[in-house]
């Protein structure tokens, strides 16, 4: 396994590369950052001044080599819109897009698992009818949409929580439904499809003829191997809860790292962005990495080599 990590990491770093080429070339295709930046009375010298004091008066490659120098030491640069350090401003923010995250993630497992395992258990039933209906509706249904009724239900008609902002665990609780609602949608029926698979599986019949329990069958035998699929789809879910978070985030005004990418990106604050990206690309990758050793734990069959 160690040697399995390690050739991980390596594939990590050559990712992480790439990514950084992509955001810093991509984020100046529409033109130089110091015609946002510079206010509308600078006259050509103080731009070229400002140009000068941001390095954007160098080469397009010698900039990049003084980026990538310091991003690997975690130094993406001052926000040009907030004048602190980007990495500061990223982390500040991070750490609430990881707890909406990880909320919205606990709330989707919660109401997926159950009910794609009674789904399939219980196949054509009106249980299973009214599960998948409700899934295939929780699937069409946009975030955004879905956050705007929570919100005019349950604050402004209700006022049982926050219309905006953090403020408390009450603030948490609108964003973090409307994202984990989403995820349980598309889980239940993977977890349904799954445990269906695993039901016509020999093995079944196996653990039926020596007298097992059906709990003890359906937990042990056919939830276990049913959850492959469903924890690959969940470090998805959870790379997209991310990113993804952005627009909810934007409804419920969160002040996350989404919102923040959202309003550097409209004051073109570039190093924000990159740091902000680069962020979300190395969660993604480390949510990629426990999922696979996940595997192992969770089928003693499959081996991490």
């Amino acid at each position: 396994m160690a040697r399995y990590i390690v050739s991980r990491i390596g594939q990590m770093v050559i990712t992480m590369f790439i990514v950084s080429l992509l955001v810093f070339f991509m984020i100046r295709l529409k033109g130089d950052p110091i015609t946002i930046m510079a206010p509308p009375h600078f006259n050509e010298e103080q731009v070229e001044a400002l140009r000068r004091a941001w390095g954007f008066d160098k080469p397009l490659a010698e900039q990049y080599w003084v980026f990538i120098t310091k991003a690997v030491t975690g130094d993406f640069g001052k926000s040009m819109s907030h004048n602190t350090g980007a990495m500061g401003l990223v982390m500040g923010r991070l750490r609430l897009t990881y707890l909406l995250a990880g909320v919205s993630a606990i709330i989707g497992i919660v109401i997926a698992v159950p009910l794609g395992v009674l789904s399939a258990l219980y196949r054509n039933s009106p249980l299973d009818v009214t599960v998948s209906a409700l899934a295939s509706l929780g699937t069409a249904m946009p975030n955004f949409w879905l956050g705007l009724m929570l919100i005019i239900v349950f604050s402004v008609q209700l006022r049982w929580f926050p219309v905006f902002g953090h403020d408390g665990i009450r603030s948490l609780v609108l964003p973090a439904t409307c994202l984990g609602t989403g995820m349980a949608a598309r889980l239940s029926r993977l977890t349904r499809s799954a445990m269906l698979e695993a039901l016509r599986q020999d093995y079944m019949r196996t653990a039926r003829s020596k007298g097992l329990t059906a709990s003890r069958v359906n937990v042990v035998h056919a939830l276990r191997n049913a959850l492959i699929p469903v924890v690959t789809a969940l470090g998805l879910q959870l790379g997209w809860l991310l990113g993804g978070s952005v627009i909810v985030e934007s409804v419920f005004a969160w002040p996350g790292l989404g919102r923040l990418v959202i309003e550097s990106i409209h004051v073109r604050d570039i190093t924000v962005v990159q740091a902000a990206v680069f962020w979300f690309a190395l969660s993604f990758i480390l949510i990629n990495l426990i999922v696979d050793l996940l595997y192992s734990v969770i089928d003693p069959r499959v081996k991490i080599e």
